[in-house]
């Protein structure tokens, strides 16, 4: 899974998480819907964004943009994005755009053509590995930093987030979304953990029941099928050219037993695939 989809996905599952980032009251969640918007002129297609769901103008929306990469196009794009969705769908709120970075080393600002732009109170850039202390001690915050959390110290996080989950969380169905969250970031970024490893990370009985193993056996299963599939029809394939080299020997004048030592195949096999053919 990619880092920005895992993002996008956290976002649409947990809204509450991004107004959290921007230090703004989880209330606010309600007055939004996530979604995401094409925007006609050269395809693009706006994957993070927020709506106000009432008519109230003094609401912003937000442009959501996942950067895990350096790219120095990036603004180009966002800036064009950004215009050419104004003027299609001349939306009645203030224009909001909040760029998530791991670190500040992975931006490319390009203040040639973007200094005063970048400069804008209508920009926020949010660099997960300097969130404040205070910041960071919030479950939300915390849950963002896990998925750029070093892989030696990951566990211990993931295991810390898990207890916090169970501890805050009072509403049942939250936290068990919240603790499914959890596993699909850990087996994001630790892919070589065992089942039982992840089990034990989360002191869960059963991974087995857990919808994240469940959906990865699903996906396991398919590859495993679509294996199974290819290899039957190369092996169908290999069997109708053996049995288009034995007709062909036989119209050749070759006795059966002196195909079968050409081809190295059985005598039986031979004179069965003869005896087919002159049936059909």
């Amino acid at each position: 899974m990619k880092t920005d989809s895992l993002f996008y996905n956290i976002f649409r599952q947990f809204p509450f998480i991004f107004f959290a980032l921007l230090g703004i009251p989880a209330e606010t969640t309600n007055q939004y819907e996530f979604t995401s918007q094409e925007v006609k002129q050269l395809s693009f297609r706006l994957d993070g964004l927020f709506l106000p769901i009432n008519p109230n103008s003094q609401l912003p929306f937000y442009i959501v943009e996942v950067q895990f990469q350096p790219d120095p196009n990036l603004y180009y794009r966002l800036f064009a994005e950004l215009f050419i969705y104004l003027r299609q769908y001349q939306p009645p709120h203030p224009w909001q755009l909040v760029v998530i970075y791991p670190n500040r080393q992975t931006e490319r600002e390009n203040n040639i053509h973007f200094q005063e732009m970048l400069a804008l109170p209508n920009l926020t850039r949010i660099y997960i590995d300097e969130l404040s202390t205070t910041e960071t001690a919030s479950l939300p915050i915390k849950l963002l930093k896990l998925i750029v959390e070093p892989e030696n110290t990951a566990p211990d996080l993931a295991r810390e987030l898990a207890a916090q989950v169970r501890t805050e969380i009072p509403n049942v169905t939250v936290r068990d979304s919240l603790i499914e969250l959890l596993e699909t970031i850990v087996v994001y970024k630790l892919p070589q953990k065992s089942r039982e490893e992840i089990a034990a990370m989360f002191n869960l009985s059963d991974l087995k029941k857990t919808r994240v193993y469940q959906e990865i056996q699903a996906e396991v299963q398919a590859e495993a099928q679509a294996e199974i599939a290819k290899i039957q029809a190369e092996a169908q394939e290999a069997k109708q050219r053996e049995k288009a080299t034995i007709l062909r020997l036989v119209s050749l004048g070759l006795s059966t037993e002196q195909i079968a030592t050409a081809i190295d195949l059985p005598l039986a096999e031979v004179e069965a695939t003869i005896a087919e053919a002159e049936q059909n």
